[in-house]
């Protein structure tokens, strides 16, 4: 099972110019669509004499949700060769912004394959890619009398605890790579007592 991803640690900026025109690339590690909406508001706002705002973004494990976006450039000449990048290093969770300012002198389609390419592929060199793994959180609820067992299984497991609350019935929240939850859950299981739980279910 697939339990890591490749994305970017922080925002990061590239730049590259071409017959005249001023290519400002911004890359941002991004996890939701709410997110992304916000950086391009903000950066069209500041960059808002800017002929274009080209961007693309890929979210999700599987990189299942990805929007490339034109912004008025000729079909396919511009946010597509950002999203080709994202690709090519293998990111998720990352959107590409590209703000161009136009020279005065047209570039062609190959031009503007070119300059999208590698103002977006700037941003991406000038910043930290990071490899994260994949989690599920989960919540135990169990007696005091159950709480070494299932400390020390997760400890035996690697899963990192995010809340703990030891009282009569003690309540513990954690993550745990996707790829050792099964194991998990079937060690946790072994004792009746213990309730696990799914946190987004």
């Amino acid at each position: 099972m697939k339990d890591k991803y490749c994305t970017i640690k922080d925002c990061s900026q590239g730049y590259y110019t071409e017959k005249g025109s001023k290519f400002i690339s911004f890359a941002f590690n991004v996890n939701s669509e709410q997110e992304i909406k916000e950086h391009l508001n903000e950066l069209k706002k500041k960059y808002h004499d800017a002929r274009h705002h080209v961007f693309a973004y890929i979210l999700g494990y599987e990189h299942e949700n990805y929007r490339a976006n034109d912004d008025g450039e000729p079909s396919n000449s511009s946010g597509m060769p950002v999203l080709g990048q994202l690709r090519s290093y293998n990111l998720t969770n990352v959107l590409i912004v590209v703000v161009r300012y136009f020279g005065g002198t047209k570039l062609g389609i190959p031009g503007l394959i070119n300059a999208y390419r590698s103002a977006a592929k700037g941003a991406i060199e000038n910043a930290e890619i990071v490899e994260k793994s994949i989690t599920q959180s989960y919540v135990i609820t169990c007696d005091y009398q159950d709480i070494n067992f299932v400390m020390k299984s997760i400890k035996d497991f690697n899963a990192e605890i995010k809340m703990q609350n030891f009282q009569e019935i003690c309540k513990i929240t954690f993550e745990i790579n996707i790829s050792l939850q099964k194991d998990f859950i079937n060690t946790i299981k072994q004792n009746k007592r213990i309730k696990i739980e799914d946190i987004n279910g």
